[in-house]
C-alpha cells in the first residue's frame, strides 16, 4: 500500500441508548472518503476502542472494511497493547481485508527503547500485513530518540509511524532528515500536521478531519503537489483543532457530528463524559469559520 494522504481515524457512533450505530458508521466511512479521504482508521484512539466489546471491535471493522472494498480505499486498523504477546494475538485475529495495522508503543509498564524495538521486530514478523507504528509520548509514557526510529524503521513489514509527539522536538527532525526511502511517516497532531507534512511527512492521520475531512484533505495533497498558499492551510485550522481538542478526544468532535446531525448521539462511554455546552458551540463557532467542508 502507500502510504500517502489523509487517512481518518473514525469516531465510533452511538445511538442515545449508547448501542453501536451501525448506520452512522457507514455513512461517516463513505463521507470522509467523499471528502477525500485516502483511507480509513478503524479502531483508532479516536473510535473508543477500549470501551467496545469485542463484538462491536468486530462490527466496526466489518464495517469500514466493506467501505473501503467498495471504494477501492485503504484500511488501517488499530491492534496492539503494551502485551508483546497479547499483540500478536490481536495479529492474528485482523481481518483479512485490512491494508495494514496500526499499533502503539507500548504504553503504562514503560519498557526501554530496546524493549519496544523487541516488541515491534516480533509483531513485524507475526503481522499479516504492514506495521504502522504509533509513537505518542504523550499517552504512552515512552519518549523514543531518533536512533531508536531509525531501527524501527529497519525493521521487515515495518511501513510507517504515526507519528504524534506534541510537537517538532529535535528527534523528529533528525529523525525525517535520515528516513528510509521505503518508510513514510504520518502526522499525527492535528495542531503540527502542516509542520510535519513541510519536514516530508507522506500524508496524515487526524481526529480533525472526522469534522473536517476535505480541508485537511486539501492540507496533505498541498504539501505534496503545491500550491504552497494553499499548504498554510495549517495556520487556519489551528483554531478548529484547538476547539476539538479542548476536552478529551474525541466528545468534542462528536458533541459536533451530533449538532449537525452526522451522528444520532454525542454518547461516549465512561470513563470519558460528553462535551460541555460550551466547548460544543466553541467548536461549532470554529466550524463556521474553517476553510472548507465542516458541513
Amino acid at each position: 500500500m502507500s502510504l500517502t494522504g489523509l487517512f481518518v481515524p473514525l469516531i465510533t457512533p452511538f445511538t442515545p441508548a449508547g448501542e453501536l450505530a451501525s448506520d452512522a458508521l457507514e455513512s461517516l466511512a463513505q463521507t470522509v472518503l467523499d471528502d477525500g479521504a485516502a483511507g480509513i482508521v478503524a479502531l483508532g484512539t479516536t473510535g473508543e476502542p477500549a470501551t467496545l466489546t469485542a463484538a462491536e471491535r468486530r462490527r466496526v471493522v466489518d464495517i469500514c472494511a466493506g467501505v473501503c472494498a467498495e471504494r477501492g480505499a485503504d484500511l488501517i486498523v488499530g491492534a496492539g497493547s503494551n502485551s508483546t504477546d497479547g499483540s500478536i494475538g490481536m495479529l492474528g485475529e485482523l481481518d483479512p481485508r485490512a491494508t495494514a495495522v496500526l499499533s502503539v508503543v507500548p504504553y503504562y509498564t514503560r519498557p526501554s527503547e530496546d524493549g519496544v524495538v523487541e516488541h515491534f521486530r516480533r509483531l513485524a514478523a507475526a503481522s499479516p500485513v504492514p506495521l504502522i507504528i504509533y509513537n505518542v509520548p504523550h499517552r504512552t509514557g515512552r519518549p523514543l530518540g531518533a536512533d531508536t526510529l531509525r531501527r524501527l524503521a529497519l525493521l521487515p513489514n515495518v511501513a510507517g509511524f504515526k507519528h504524534a509527539v506534541g510537537g517538532i522536538d529535535d528527534a523528529t527532525v533528525e529523525f525525517m532528515s535520515d528516513l528510509p526511502a521505503d518508510v513514510a511517516v504520518l502526522a499525527g497532531d492535528d495542531l503540527h500536521a502542516g509542520t510535519l507534512l513541510a519536514l516530508g511527512a507522506s500524508g496524515a492521520i487526524l481526529a480533525c478531519a472526522n469534522v473536517a475531512t476535505r480541508a485537511y484533505a486539501d492540507l496533505v495533497s498541498a504539501w505534496r503537489d503545491g500550491p504552497l498558499d494553499v499548504a498554510r492551510l495549517n495556520n487556519r485550522l489551528v483554531p478548529l483543532a484547538r476547539a476539538l481538542f479542548a476536552e478529551p478526544n474525541p466528545v468534542v468532535i462528536k458533541a459536533v457530528l451530533a449538532a449537525q446531525r452526522r451522528i444520532p448521539s454525542p454518547y461516549v462511554r465512561l470513563p470519558l463524559l460528553e462535551a460541555t455546552p460550551a466547548a460544543t458551540a466553541a467548536a461549532l463557532d470554529c466550524c463556521q469559520m474553517s476553510p472548507s467542508h465542516t458541513r
